[in-house]
């Protein structure tokens, strides 16, 4: 679950910091304009808007840091807009990308370099859509990583007419900027990794998400946009621990329509009771596939027996951890090894994809083939069948 940024890109990092000093450093790692790192487009009629909010929880203090009193969150919002101009959003601060880097070991890249990636919404733009007309995802990153990591599964989900919400779990990102200009750090990183640590993760994020849905539901909610939420259609996605807290968080909150673990170890196990909620595994085949052994795939086992709904469980072929989120993406743009075969803009166009289809299926009641079976389209996924440990 601790896996850390572009872990297996050092070797390659090397190389491009020899590239520079003798001057032939690619153009995508300069961060030079026009030249940089990029998001992919989204595949949507729509355009997009984004927009930040900070929202404090008065209930309960801080898990990690007590001292700091009540739960502060940094919260990204996408959402459909009618406004196809304006300045494109920046994806992060030049100190997150900074200490993103720096977590990961990276060098021989400017460490502002992910601060200027381009992305493709429009920052504050107004929201577009009926009142109580859009299904709500929340999306969930890995521990310690920020929210923006994120940001191309959510552009294209807003793209579809769907209002993401991205929730920054303070003190488990390497940072978190405030508006005030305060800078969060992971305090959760020097507590021990042990079981009840992981526990009490994701048990946080679960009460963490319970808050966002409340703010974005009430009857008078701060960021007007949230009057266009449809609080009856609303789905919960994320990668690694983030993946695991969905299915805390449909354990936790009913309002969680439909879950997705996209390459998380689940922690806290769904009761023998069960979960009749519709949800989808989505992960590696080398880590997950179900004949792979191992703890990360045996959690999966053991919640697949219990989920009693509509389900299903995909594996990637060719995929690695950071392949399913933009992490993937910038450090192939980056020219940095994660050790996947298969290349994160084709794995990212899977995860989108199918996520989509997932959500389009539970959330608007659309029939969605995609879901049934094996793809020519998509041969990297791969459907699987537990009980009898096949992947087809």
């Amino acid at each position: 679950m601790t896996h850390t940024l572009f872990r297996r890109g050092l070797t390659v990092a090397t190389t491009l910091l020899m590239l520079a000093g003798m001057g032939g450093l690619p153009a995508a790692a300069t961060g030079e304009p026009g030249n940089g790192t990029y998001l992919p487009r989204p595949t949507g009629p729509h355009a997009v808007g984004t927009t930040s909010v900070q929202l404090t929880d008065g209930s309960r203090p801080d898990p990690w840091a007590p001292g700091a009193g009540k739960r502060e969150l940094m919260v990204s919002l996408w959402y459909p807009t009618a406004s196809h101009n304006g300045l494109r959003a920046q994806y992060m601060t030049p100190t997150e990308s900074q200490l993103l880097l720096e977590e990961g070991g990276i060098t021989g890249v400017p460490l502002d370099v992910l601060s200027a990636t381009r992305t493709n919404a429009f920052a504050d733009a107004r929201p577009a859509g009926p009142k109580r007309g859009l299904p709500l995802i929340v999306l969930s990153p890995g521990f310690t990583k920020p929210r923006t990591t994120l940001t191309t599964l959510a552009e294209d989900l807003a793209s579809h007419g769907y209002m993401v919400a991205a929730i920054d779990h303070t003190y488990e990102s390497v940072a978190t900027t405030f508006p005030d200009g305060r800078v969060a750090t992971c305090i959760a990183c020097e507590v021990p990794h042990d079981e009840a640590f992981w526990e009490r993760l994701v048990t946080g994020r679960a009460a963490d998400v319970s808050f966002v849905l409340d703010e974005l539901t009430r009857a008078h909610a701060t960021w007007n946009g949230a009057r266009l939420v449809d609080p009856s259609r609303i789905a919960m996605a994320g990668h690694s621990v983030g993946g695991a807290s969905a299915v805390t968080s449909m354990l936790a909150d009913s309002r969680v329509r439909a879950g997705i673990d996209i390459d998380g170890t689940t922690q806290v196990p769904i009761p023998n009771s069960g979960l009749s909620r519709p949800f989808l595994f989505l992960g590696r085949q080398s880590q997950y596939s179900p004949d792979s052994g191992g703890g990360a795939v045996a959690t999966w086992k053991r919640d697949w027996e219990r989920l009693t709904g509509w389900k299903r469980w995909l594996v990637v072929a060719g995929a690695e951890h950071a392949s399913f989120t933009d992490i993937g993406l910038l450090a192939e743009q980056l020219g940095i090894d994660i050790g996947a075969s298969l290349s994160a803009a084709r794995v990212s166009e899977i995860t989108r994809r199918y996520t989509r289809a997932f959500l389009e299926l539970h959330l608007r009641h659309r029939p969605q083939p995609l879901l049934n079976e094996p793809s020519e389209r998509y041969p990297q996924i791969k459907f699987c069948t537990p009980t009898t440990s096949n992947c087809v």
